[in-house]
């Protein structure tokens, strides 16, 4: 019988993870479209929940929350590096790392994919999810921007998850024994 890691690869082929990263990307794309078809830019806003969640429509020239705007050179130097990181770090963990790990680097590679594109081809990405509180505007994101941030969690919890299980074994890849821990004299 072969090792759990061969069982997973049995299970999960290399090419599911990046059939993930394609379907988050798809889905990111399709939002984008329909948002750009379907809603006026600048103008138009679409209560979802009240004042507190809105579809908007806006073009977004920089990185996050608008910083560094119009330095799209920049951003498609960076984020081809992050993107090849990614996928070299994705193969990496693959084989010797955990599947939660590889499914977390997964959706980051669809959304930073995702606006990669629109950078490309436009100069800009469309952000459409607006959420207020109270006088307060967050600021206004798209589905590959909630890809990435949710990617990032799950990389988080892989990494508190392995601390915990590093934590239950002593140093050697064994799990102590009751008793097996003797102080010893210097």
């Amino acid at each position: 019988m072969k090792g759990g890691l061969e069982m997973q690869r049995r299970i999960w082929p290399l090419w599911s993870f990046y059939a993930i990263s394609v379907i988050v990307f798809l889905i990111d794309y399709a939002s984008k479209k329909i948002i750009s078809r379907t809603v006026e830019l600048d103008t138009e806003r679409i209560p979802v929940l009240g004042d507190f969640f809105v579809i908007t429509h806006i073009r977004n020239r920089g990185a996050a929350f608008g910083m560094l705007q119009g330095q799209q050179l920049f951003f498609l130097v960076i984020t081809t590096i992050v993107v090849a990181g990614i996928v070299w770090y994705m193969y990496r963990s693959y084989k010797t790392g955990s599947r939660l790990l590889v499914v977390a680097l997964a959706v980051i590679l669809g959304g930073a994919v995702g606006n990669f594109l629109d950078r490309a081809l436009y100069g800009e990405v469309v952000d459409f999810l607006q959420f207020n509180f109270g006088s307060y505007t967050f600021p206004i994101f798209n589905l590959a921007d909630t890809a990435i941030c949710c990617g990032v969690g799950l990389v988080i919890l892989d990494a508190l998850l392995t601390m915990k299980q590093e934590n239950k074994t002593n140093g050697n890849g064994e799990k102590p024994q009751d008793g097996a821990h003797e102080q010893q004299s210097v």
